[in-house]
């Protein structure tokens, strides 16, 4: 009995075959159009190609194993295939490298296959189509194998005088371990590196493989859908709208667009902007600081202001970093109009916070009663600051003048408050009344 879910599972699957397909041609005409001396906006149109292409492919190995194990089970398949998740678009460039080192997760879909090689291998007996399927996860094991290996088969040398490039002897080895270790062949004494020459063919055979893993991922992606088609019913008509990397083929500009490199030397105009910037950043990420010692809150809870201080420096050293990348493009004098308006703000913004800061966190309970009332409403009477005494009680103003006039209490009285003092009796209600306060 069929499974209505198999249908469209393994439409999806055809789907991402075809993706893999389509991701491997729009690879080769990027190739065709930049050819192999390409720069700028071409190249990064190419690699971002290679990296979706990549992409596509561990998507497919990664749902071919997942409906196998379920047809091995004997249960139904999910509803929807996985599929790599696309990181966020300021993400993108790191997911573009980390795609191309590790070929879009190929290496570590190809490990968790190992459980998979042993049920197909254990339930294969005379099947004409298992026996395929084990021959192509033995030979993604060997890819795997390969580019986890390929490297170590590398030495430290020491070239003979007038000899051919790579002629010489091996370095010697640093505490006794192998000479493909990376200690040897970061560390060890030698003036070139090059394959053992004992293992060359080896060496070329691990290449080999690790660059057929592609190939081998399509080719058992096709024998997964071959095996599941003849037990499950041919698959659905209508195919699912493309997920993932497959989404992305054909649109590598929409998707990464290219950006200028950081130039290796700076100009005097850039250099003006970048310390600009970086000075602005500073006194931005600075306020923080100025807000929590000012409140008391850097006292009161120091790893939470730690915490919020370090968020807002980093925000604003991405910031210095984003605005500065766009400076840099541009041209003569220009480019330095941004890191002299930025100077002028960061002397700006140094300046102005803490007068700010201290208006709205007042230093004590006394400077808080002038502010509030002695420079208002009691500028010319009994109650101002040179005609009395005044101590904080239990977090009470107690204001005594020397008039002998009614004694005003005051509060709340704490340190760095921000909320106004109010009278908290009736006499001292009556009092500032009689003020106008």
């Amino acid at each position: 009995m069929t499974d209505s879910r198999w249908g469209r599972a393994l439409a999806a699957l055809r789907a991402q075959r075809e993706a893999v397909r389509s991701a491997a041609a729009r690879v080769e005409e990027c190739w065709a159009v930049t050819g192999t001396e390409a720069t700028g906006p071409d190249r990064a149109r190419r690699t971002t190609a290679v990296a979706l292409s990549y992409a596509c492919e561990a998507d497919l190995l990664r749902s071919a194993a997942g409906l196998l194990r379920a047809h091995l089970a004997g249960r139904s398949p999910s509803r929807r295939l996985s599929v790599a998740t696309m990181w966020p678009r300021p993400l993108r460039a790191v997911w573009k490298e980390h795609a191309l080192d590790q070929r879009g997760g190929m290496w570590r879909t190809i490990r968790s296959l190992d459980d998979l090689l042993e049920k197909v291998r254990a339930t294969a007996g005379d099947d004409l189509l298992l026996a395929e399927l084990v021959t192509h996860l033995e030979g993604l094991h060997d890819s795997r194998h390969g580019h986890r290996n390929h490297g170590k088969l590398y030495e430290r040398y020491i070239a003979s005088p007038g000899a051919a490039l790579i002629e010489g002897r091996p370095a010697p080895t640093l505490f006794g371990l192998p000479r493909g270790h990376w200690i040897n062949l970061n560390f060890a004494s030698g003036n070139g590196t090059r394959i053992q020459p004992d293992r060359i063919a080896e060496a070329r055979q691990m290449e080999r493989d690790e660059h057929a893993a592609g190939e081998r991922a399509l080719a058992f992606g096709d024998a997964v859908l071959q095996l599941l088609e003849r037990h499950h019913g041919p698959a659905a008509a209508e195919a699912p709208p493309p997920r993932g990397a497959a989404r992305w083929i054909g649109r590598e500009d929409e998707l990464l667009p290219y950006r200028p490199p950081w130039p290796r030397k700076l100009s005097p105009e850039q250099a003006i902007t970048l310390t600009g910037l970086s000075l602005l950043g500073f006194a931005l990420a600075a306020i923080p600081w100025t807000v929590a010692y000012k409140s008391h809150f850097l006292l009161d809870h120091p790893r939470l202001s730690v915490l919020i201080c370090g968020v807002v420096a980093m925000l604003a050293a991405a910031g210095v970093y984003r605005v500065g990348f766009r400076a840099l493009q541009l041209r003569g004098r220009a480019t330095a109009v941004p890191g002299v308006v930025a100077a002028i703000a960061a002397v700006i913004v140094w300046q102005v916070q803490t007068p700010v800061v201290d208006h709205f966190y007042p230093g004590d309970a006394y400077e808080r009663y002038q502010r509030q009332y002695t420079d208002g409403c009691l500028a010319a009477s009994p109650y101002r600051i040179d005609a009395v005494q005044s101590n904080v009680e239990d977090g009470v103003l107690v204001v005594r003048p020397l008039s002998g006039e009614a004694t005003l209490r005051l509060g709340p009285a704490r340190e760095a408050g921000t909320d106004p003092l109010r009278p908290l009796d009736r006499t001292t209600r009556t009092a500032l009344e009689k003020y106008g306060c």
